[in-house]
């Protein structure tokens, strides 16, 4: 009997590629998102305050713009000002139990992150993610959080890009919790992060499944690590392993536990070093049996893309993801076949790789695109630099679905409003929407970019109809421009010249890191207020 509905599968996916059409399979869904952080702004002492997504929801229902799904996080420090359960602060459960009312009315579907990056300061003080015991402590904050909405919310997200949160985290000193830590501080917080997810997950399935039904996973950050000669080719994919695989293979793989590649680089890397030692922490068997499987389906944020090569003899490697890597002796360039906006390596072609390898790597998982978006540093409303890259990257995961026969089930923009990009403040904006923090009422003015994702949603092909969206417009001349948006940072390349090489990468992250320690201070100012 299962057979049937696989060939009439089989056979519509077939039409649509011999016909040539670019929808999407039937089912396919849309959304957008944003983060607690950084649409919610200020509130009062008692959390009572309005943020930007309630007013969005209750006034311009419009500006929905057919979305099926919205994605946003709950903030742990809001409902948990202390951290712990003991000390709930009813007005912020209240916010976003009415939050999630207020879409289900509108007909869109809640999807919720439980941790996006908002920590709260006392658990911080006790060691944030380098401490295990945090693993408790958030699958006890899960828990709360499922008793308060499962019984409406049917989409979960446990944790957001845990590779920023360790590898970014506790490197470079660009990212909250900002130490700079390359030795010990990455590892084991990954470890304890994918503990912590685990018990989130062992929670749910355990307690509140067979209540209210629902899939939960997790939000990994893949970047695209390439070569561009095959003399490179076994390191950047030794190179995927190390950076993406520490967080997909314990839970993805069929075998569970590191990828045993870079186990042995570690093992390895770290004797050479003097460590007795790796500083990979260790799996037990009962951990790897735990960690293996915790996901319903593969959750994937994607950006850009980089390549990779080996080191010369005496090259400086700066330690960062997003530059290079001592212990893989590698260093990480702009492809020569992407281009820059606002200080991001913006790269379509690796979200089709990366879809590929997720598949390849650990099998036909049900994916779902929770984070992609296009970045800009200007104010203008007519953004056709974000509807070509909408379009580019719809196009990417298209033929990824038809001719390499991926499992995408769904995307979501990022983000439905220009918001406070974390390190990069407002300088650097995703928004469909301009909104007007100036004006009291938050107003709100849509791009260019929200009227095309309305027609390819109405549509479900990122190939509108004219009558929908006029895409007329001269789409290579706007590629073969767009490679900068930023012509006052005197680092980055001309227009045209192919930005390329660790020195752009390193700059881009100097120049960020008094951003990061203002930002550190400030995310714990709002911490102590919330405590008050």
């Amino acid at each position: 009997m299962t057979t049937v509905p696989a060939v009439i599968l089989c056979l519509t996916l077939l039409s649509c590629v011999c016909d040539g059409v670019k929808t999407f399979p039937p089912g396919f869904k849309f959304g957008a998102a944003t983060a607690s952080y950084q649409v919610e702004g200020a509130w009062d002492s008692d959390g009572k305050g309005e943020s930007i997504w309630d007013r969005f929801v209750h006034k311009f229902p419009e500006a929905i713009l057919g979305l099926h799904f919205y994605r946003f996080s709950i903030s742990w420090p809001r409902i948990f000002p202390t951290g712990f359960s003991n000390k709930p602060n009813e007005a912020g459960i209240k916010h976003y139990s009415d939050l999630i009312d207020a879409l289900l009315d509108v007909g869109v579907e809640p999807v919720v992150t439980l941790y996006h990056w908002e920590l709260p300061v006392a658990i911080q003080d006790l060691g944030g993610w380098a401490n295990p015991y945090i693993s408790d402590w958030f699958a006890e904050y899960a828990k709360q959080v499922f008793s308060l909405y499962a019984d409406r919310v049917k989409i979960w997200l446990t944790i957001n890009e845990p590779w920023l949160i360790c590898d970014v985290g506790y490197v470079d000193g660009n990212f909250a919790p900002g130490i700079k830590e390359d030795q010990f501080g990455p590892y084991i917080c990954n470890k304890n992060l994918l503990m912590a997810h685990a018990k989130a997950y062992r929670v749910f399935d355990r307690n509140f499944r067979s209540l209210y039904g629902g899939r939960i996973s997790i939000a990994n950050h893949l970047l695209w690590f390439g070569a561009e000669s095959p003399e490179n080719e076994k390191l950047a994919q030794l190179t995927m392993e190390f950076m993406m695989g520490r967080y997909c293979h314990p839970i993805f793989s069929k075998q569970g536990g590191w990828p045993p590649k870079v186990e042995k680089l570690m093992q390895d890397y770290s004797e050479k070093q003097g460590y007795s030692r790796s500083r990979l922490p260790a799996f037990t068997a009962a951990e790897r049996r735990f960690v293996r499987g915790t996901a319903d389906f593969f959750g994937m944020n994607y950006y850009m893309g980089l390549s990779v090569r080996q080191a010369k003899p005496g090259e400086k490697i700066v330690n960062s993801i997003m530059t290079g890597s001592y212990e893989l002796n590698a260093v990480m360039q702009v492809p020569r076949d992407a281009y820059i906006s606002a200080t991001r390596v913006v790269y379509p072609v690796g979200l089709r790789r990366s879809l590929s390898w997720v598949k390849k790597s650990y099998g036909n998982w049900e994916i779902f695109i929770t984070e992609n978006g296009y970045p800009t540093a200007g104010l203008e409303l007519e953004d056709y630099n974000r509807v070509v890259g909408l379009k580019d990257h719809l196009e990417q995961i298209h033929l990824s679905i038809y001719e390499d026969g991926v499992n995408v089930v769904g995307y979501t923009t990022w983000a439905l409003m220009d918001n406070f990009e974390w390190i990069d403040g407002y300088s650097v904006r995703f928004g469909l929407y301009q909104i007007d923090f100036n004006d009291p009422e938050r107003k709100r003015n849509p791009k260019l970019s929200s009227k095309y994702y309305k027609c390819v949603i109405k549509n479900n092909s990122f190939d509108v109809p004219k009558e929908c969206f006029d895409m007329s417009f001269n789409q290579t001349e706007v590629r073969s421009k767009r490679q900068i948006n930023v012509p006052n940072i005197p680092f980055l390349p001309k227009p045209g010249e192919v930005a390329n090489g660790v020195d752009f990468m390193k700059e881009v992250y100097d120049n960020r890191r008094c951003i990061a320690k203002v930002m550190g201070l400030f995310g714990k100012m709002l911490s102590l207020m919330g405590n008050n």
